[in-house]
């Protein structure tokens, strides 16, 4: 059996608080100033996002940064024809509502991030995924949530567009047959700052009750 070779770190009550902050304040941004973010940056937040947790040890995430203004440029369609579409399901007030939100960042981010899973990686050898296959599409989303948390502790915001035709994604993207679209994530420096849900604010949708959320016992 090996032996630990190094300290666990220690967490003060400061800390702990700072942390609930950040997560409380983790909120989808929309809206975003322009100017850039340093590459070095956004490779820092990846490399700390992949020690996310993953099934199997598989580290199946996949990131693809968008640069190219034709290939920007075929995601807004995308997400245009998908919004419309979205617009159609709804009636009366709630699809006035609807179409009043604000439910990307698209032409402002300077950053454009498509995390998506390796379905055909062969790290982890499997493992653990044979009862529960999703398992490695959830390992990318820890990844996701473990970038977001990052970003927002830099100063930075992001925000997850699925407002979109994910096949079309792979096509508009060139992505390889056996990566599955997980997220579009807008990143780039907020141009406002709330601590609420923008969709609670706007009256979507009300933020559940406490007691909701309490763990059943059987």
């Amino acid at each position: 059996m090996s032996q630990a070779t190094a300290a666990p770190p220690r967490f003060d009550a400061s800390f702990r608080a700072r942390f609930a902050e950040l997560v409380r304040w983790r909120r989808d941004v929309r809206r975003f100033r322009r100017e850039p973010v340093a590459p070095e940056l956004i490779e820092q937040l990846l490399a700390l996002a992949s020690h996310a947790p993953s099934v199997g040890f598989c580290q199946p995430w996949r990131f693809v940064l968008v640069e190219s203004a034709a290939r920007r440029a075929a995601i807004i369609e995308n997400f245009k024809a998908a919004n419309q579409a979205a617009l159609a399901g709804y009636d009366g007030e709630r699809r006035a509502l609807y179409a009043g939100l604000k439910l990307e960042g698209l032409t402002q981010a300077p950053v454009h991030l498509v995390v998506c899973a390796d379905e055909g990686a062969a790290t982890g050898h499997r493992l653990g995924r044979a009862t529960m296959p999703e398992t490695l599409r959830y390992s990318v989303v820890a990844a996701i949530q473990t970038f977001w948390l990052a970003a927002r502790a830099e100063g930075l915001g992001v925000g997850w567009v699925s407002i979109l035709d994910p096949a079309a994604v792979g096509r508009e993207l060139d992505l390889p047959p056996d990566w599955t679209l997980i997220a579009y994530l807008c990143v780039g420096w907020p141009e406002e700052e709330h601590d609420d849900p923008e969709l609670e604010r706007h009256g979507w949708e009300a933020r559940l009750d406490h007691t909701v959320t309490e763990p059943l016992k059987r």
